[in-house]
């Protein structure tokens, strides 16, 4: 253990590759990582990510002894995953499927997913490249309420769910409807960052809408915890 960080092999971020068009980890992917070190994750642990995109959460969540599976709809993000899961020799079961679609009757002790939750003034969602890890819809939602509707069927009785994204999307909405679906829900985590390249071609836009206010230049992003009863 690092006296200056207190990071263990375990809850180091891995070093990962990401094939073009794959979304790269950042501030988000650290900020569900770190509250994943705080569910006592270890051997025996079942743990499904949905959109794993270069793999980083669900290596994250193996190097803690966890049996993982990663799913992804886009091909080059599973090819990705299951390359970083070679290369760092951790057995993850990585399928393509679309949320839940190819995991039927399947449930986990715990899910962690890192969705496309950007505003987009056109609010089409794209079928391919790299704007679908970010595109979602006009309200930022279009794939989080599908979260929301899928995700808690997938859970063991005491099983959780780490959804992060951006608070743009408005928190209170997942919390309704995680709540709804008879999860225990709450904000986790919080962070302040600097607004991405995307985020930033949009001020203009996110200004008019209200969905962001004056010159505020910084994101807050989220982590919602929510537990089956």
């Amino acid at each position: 253990m690092s006296a200056s960080t207190g990071m263990t092999e375990a809850t180091r971020p891995a070093r990962l590759m990401t094939l073009p068009g794959v979304y790269a980890p950042q501030h988000d992917t650290r900020l569900l990582m770190a509250a994943l070190d705080r569910e006592g994750v270890g051997p025996g642990t079942e743990v499904l990510d949905v959109g794993t995109g270069s793999g980083a959460l669900a290596l994250h969540a193996a190097r803690h002894g966890a049996r993982v599976t990663a799913v992804d709809v886009a091909r080059r993000a599973v090819m990705t995953a299951r390359l970083n899961a070679l290369l760092h020799r951790r057995r993850i079961t990585v399928r393509r499927s679309d949320l839940l679609t190819a995991l039927p009757g399947r449930s986990y002790d715990l899910v962690i997913c890192n969705p496309p939750y950007v505003p987009s003034p056109t609010g089409r969602l794209p079928g391919h490249g790299a704007a679908r890890a970010w595109e979602a819809g006009r309200d930022g939602r279009a794939i989080l309420d599908r979260v929301c509707a899928t995700v808690p069927a997938a859970l063991r009785p005491g099983g959780r769910l780490l959804l992060v994204h951006s608070g743009l999307c408005d928190s209170d909405v997942t919390l309704r409807r995680l709540s709804d679906a008879g999860l225990r829900a709450v904000v986790s985590d919080r962070a302040l960052v600097p607004l991405g390249p995307v985020l930033r071609s949009r001020l203009r836009w996110l200004r008019e809408t209200g969905l962001l206010d004056g010159p505020e230049t910084k994101e807050e992003l989220v982590v919602i915890r929510a537990e089956q009863a």
